[in-house]
């Protein structure tokens, strides 16, 4: 926790869940939903929570397995990896999607957001965000390594918003022929990008994990807040 930062309610049909709410030095600013991995809203998500914060947006981090365990923070390894696949395996997918709107309807209500909201998601949370744009919620979106997507091209026409992918080249999870499928698929759009990262594996952004690669994370955000100044 920062002295900017606190945890806040979203509400939802089912009941209320947490909300990591990570604000800017000038208090107020555009909006980023942050949509974690599988490992809950841990003290990495906090950290990027914070990042963004500091280059001047509002951001809200939502608990996305709040459903089968409230609060819980993950480590990346052993009994803890297990953990997260078994939640992620027991996660209604269109519910996540649903509380990711809800998410982004608590974002915009607040006072301090000024403005469009973007949503920002890695690994499931990647494909969570690539959903979210086919639904309609936010206003751009930015994917790290999302799992999966190369399965969800039938959403694709769906997408209005301006969305960019990042992709791995060393990614076991993702191979660089479902990252040619979704190249093939956004090719021609003026408001997509796709860009894949040499040397890197899959969870390349996160510092805590032993895949982390500094040159290719610190490239993927000066990207993102690029495509975000763009489109924001």
């Amino acid at each position: 926790m920062t002295a900017n930062s606190r945890w806040m309610d979203i509400a939802t049909d089912a009941g209320n869940f947490k909300g990591y709410l990570s604000l800017p030095p000038a208090g107020k600013g555009m909006g980023i939903v942050l949509i974690e991995e599988i490992f809950g809203v841990n003290s990495h998500i906090r950290g990027v929570a914070d990042q963004y914060a500091q280059d001047g947006y509002v951001v809200l981090a939502p608990d996305v397995f709040w459903r089968i365990q409230p609060g819980v923070e993950l480590g990346y390894e052993g009994a803890d990896r297990e953990k997260a696949m078994a939640q992620l395996q027991n996660t209604d997918v269109p519910t996540a999607v649903g509380d990711i709107g809800a998410t982004v309807k608590a974002l915009r209500a607040l006072p301090e957001v000024t403005g469009k909201i973007a949503a920002i998601g890695y690994c499931f949370g990647g494909r969570l965000t690539f959903l979210s744009a086919a639904a309609g919620s936010i206003d751009a979106a930015v994917a790290y390594y999302g799992g999966g997507i190369h399965n969800l091209l039938g959403e694709a026409d769906k997408i209005q918003a301006p969305i960019q992918f990042h992709f791995a080249a060393n990614d076991s999870s993702i191979p660089l022929s479902a990252v040619d499928q979704v190249k093939a698929r956004f090719a021609g759009r003026d408001n997509a990008e796709v860009h894949i990262y040499a040397g890197a594996g899959h969870g390349f952004n996160c510092w805590d994990r032993s895949a982390y690669h500094p040159h290719s994370a610190a490239l993927a955000h000066g990207r993102t807040l690029i495509f975000l100044g763009a489109h924001l």
